[in-house]
């Protein structure tokens, strides 16, 4: 294993103390262990907040700041945050209108945030929870019971955070991140396995000439294993995984096309030509786009495809100003 750190037990800590310094405008707790907006909380509006195992960069810290999260907490590489770290996120977001955990479906995620959400209510803030569990590849996985939470991740962040930077109430910003999960249905394929810094091997392996084919972001087993096969022939097992599960009509989708880490630009581009041939084709809708690497699994080489059926609102609220480390447009 060749790797940019220090000590393995480190590198979450490092990582964000190398965060704070990139950006000033983000506010990291060392102690506590998460990041929040260095402007907030601003007075009346609701707090958006996420979190979860470090590994998947720029999911979460990456996405704080105006127009997105409030806070995120960063946990051990794939492993959950603990209560008392959410709870004090929580309590970093919270400007008296009440907070919004957005969470993925995996177990310890679930169990933590639920435990922190009850936490608060004893102190006498509000929180909402939205589930995000958009992943179509399996039924029940590794980690989870139901659906894993994957790209829709950033969906949810997104168009939530646009609405809660507008003044709405928690109710209505908590809608808003249930109807884009819903909306929503997510895909992927690993040509190979992620490394942790503290194994210091890949989390599974594939044969020279085998793909993973509906893996989980932490290297769960997907549908079956698979010979390699070209890019178009891949793009097409992945749409037709995606539109079966969550069939389109002609609603406005956002499409988005997301490395997992060790993938190139060049390779996302075209697979994401590949995909929007296919769509196009099917006389999908696509009206937004974003391709790179979002929601990550250390360095795995492979990407999944997330499709979402928006409306006029959802595109309003895709389109709002957001400046975060990894993701800014309209400002």
């Amino acid at each position: 294993m060749k790797k940019f750190i220090n000590d393995p037990a480190d590198v979450v800590r490092e990582t964000l103390a190398g965060l704070a310094a990139a950006h000033p405008e983000l506010r990291v707790d060392l102690e506590e262990q998460y990041v929040a907006r260095a402007d907030g909380p601003r007075p009346g509006k609701v707090g958006l907040v996420s979190g979860g195992g470090s590994g998947h960069e720029p999911l979460h810290a990456g996405f704080v700041g105006p127009g997105m999260l409030d806070a995120a907490i960063p946990g051990e590489v794939f492993t959950s945050p603990v209560p008392d770290q959410i709870l004090a996120a929580t309590k970093a977001a919270d400007a008296g209108a009440g907070v919004v955990h957005v969470v993925k479906n995996y177990t310890g995620d679930v169990m933590n945030f639920q435990m922190a959400a009850e936490l608060a209510d004893e102190e006498g803030l509000r929180v909402e929870t939205v589930l995000v569990d958009d992943d179509v590849a399996v039924e029940d996985s590794t980690w989870t019971a139901g659906r894993r939470g994957t790209g829709a991740t950033l969906l949810v962040e997104k168009i939530a955070g646009a609405l809660a930077e507008e003044g709405a109430a928690l109710e209505a910003v908590a809608a808003v991140g249930r109807a884009v999960n819903e909306r929503s249905a997510s895909f992927a394929v690993a040509l190979s396995a992620g490394t942790t810094p503290a194994s210091g091997k890949p989390g599974f392996e594939l044969g020279a000439d085998e793909i993973e084919v509906g893996v989980g972001i932490h290297g769960e087993p997907g549908r079956s294993r698979a010979p390699m096969r070209p890019a178009r022939e891949l793009a097409a097992l992945i749409v037709d995984a995606v539109l079966t599960a969550k069939p389109v009509g002609s609603e406005p989708l956002i499409l988005l096309v997301n490395g997992l880490g060790g993938t190139p630009l060049m390779e996302l581009y075209l697979m994401f030509g590949e995909i929007r041939r296919l769509l196009d084709e099917a006389g999908a809708n696509v009206a937004r786009t974003l391709v790179g690497n979002y929601v990550t699994s250390l360095d795995m080489a492979g990407l999944s495809l997330t499709v979402c059926r928006a409306d006029d609102e959802l595109l309003r609220l895709w389109d709002a100003p957001v400046r975060t480390p990894a993701l800014r447009w309209g400002v």
